[in-house]
């Protein structure tokens, strides 16, 4: 509570009621109580404008972002739902087909790799059933081997000739179909 609440209200007398004999310029002159009131009562309101300025900066600092906030508007288109809907069907009709592709390339890619792994591993089991070294074979037994190795490779080269014949006759299969 500043001294201004507190300060005497009583009928005001003039700051000069005490006569010219008190102000004399001296510097042992003394104030009189009315003037030393009054500058009390001045540093109040001195101190409540203070406050009060304070207090309006702290209200007004968000000014610009506020008024930027209010001055925005938003639009909101409100539509029913038949039309939701159809909006929806229309992009599962378009999307839809370009999915089911990508899955059925996923399952002709992972037949692929099965088909790879199974070559792979009969490849290991004829590995590991050959003999390892040719040194105590004969002449024509290793005509034989050599032989036998090269239809080994031709079958595997056909094979692979044969899985991309495949998956390129599933590929029109697909086009007739979509047609």
């Amino acid at each position: 509570m500043s001294r201004l609440s507190r300060a005497n209200l009583k009928a005001r007398e003039s700051v000069f009621a005490g006569g010219p004999e008190l102000y004399r310029g001296d510097i042992e002159a003394i104030c009189p109580p009315n003037l030393e009131e009054c500058v009390m009562a001045m540093e109040d309101c001195c101190e409540e404008a203070y406050e009060a300025q304070q207090l309006l900066r702290n209200g007004t600092r968000d000014l610009p972002r506020m008024t930027k906030i209010l001055q925005s508007q938003r639009v909101f288109l409100l539509i029913d739902e038949g039309t939701v809907k159809r909006y929806k069907a229309d992009l599962v009709d378009e999307i839809e087909p370009a999915v089911n592709e990508l899955i059925e390339r996923a399952e002709q890619g992972l037949k692929g790799l099965y088909k790879k792994e199974s070559a792979l591993q009969t490849k290991v089991e004829a590995a590991r059933a050959k003999p390892r070294s040719t040194a105590g074979i004969l002449g024509p037994q290793k005509l034989e081997v050599r032989r036998l190795q090269m239809l080994t490779k031709q079958r595997e080269r056909l094979e692979d000739e044969l899985q991309a014949l495949e998956a390129e006759v599933e590929a029109l299969e697909l086009k007739m179909l979509k047609k």
